[in-house]
């Protein structure tokens, strides 16, 4: 079954079981996946990939993610505190990310296929400039292989510790 169908699933187990943090989000959720299918220009009775359904999964998650840290800055706990208790819905219907040390393996197998190193960034001219061109280039090459299955801020960690 696909993440989309599953959420849209859930709320009627949320109703019955009178939880109102988790039925606000799941609607929130099947809202908006229905406003993705509309905005591509699909029927919306239809429903998301489940590669489309963890983008918008992951959109959600970033945005609990920072509201929880610009009311925890202001000093508001009690605002954050719902968000943290819908962030922690999301993810777990969000499927589960590769660990940095997993990226970090697949990573050296991929600078090993392409023959990747600080040394031929150096080559083209200054070294820090090729570093950063090579590092961007990399992170880009690792994203779209690893595309929902590794968080973007541990594959840019991961690729500046490899290249440096």
């Amino acid at each position: 079954m696909v993440i989309h169908e599953t959420l849209k699933n859930s709320i009627p187990e949320a109703l019955r079981a009178r939880d109102e943090v988790k039925l606000r989000t799941l609607r929130s959720l099947v809202t908006a996946m229905t406003n993705d299918v509309v905005n591509k220009k699909r029927k919306p009775d239809e429903f998301l990939t489940d590669e489309e359904a963890a983008a918008v999964l992951k959109r959600a998650a970033n945005q609990r993610k920072d509201s929880i840290q610009q009311f925890e800055a202001a000093g508001r706990t009690d605002l954050a505190e719902p968000e943290k208790a819908e962030l922690a819905i999301i993810e777990s219907y969000l499927p589960s990310m590769m660990s940095r040390e997993d990226i970090r393996l697949f990573a050296l197998e991929m600078m090993k296929e392409l023959d990747v190193s600080a040394k031929t960034a150096e080559d083209g001219g200054s070294p820090g400039a090729g570093l950063a061109a090579l590092r961007g280039k990399f992170t880009g090459v690792l994203m779209k292989e690893l595309r929902g299955r590794a968080d973007g801020a541990d594959v840019k960690a991961v690729v500046d510790s490899l290249i440096q």
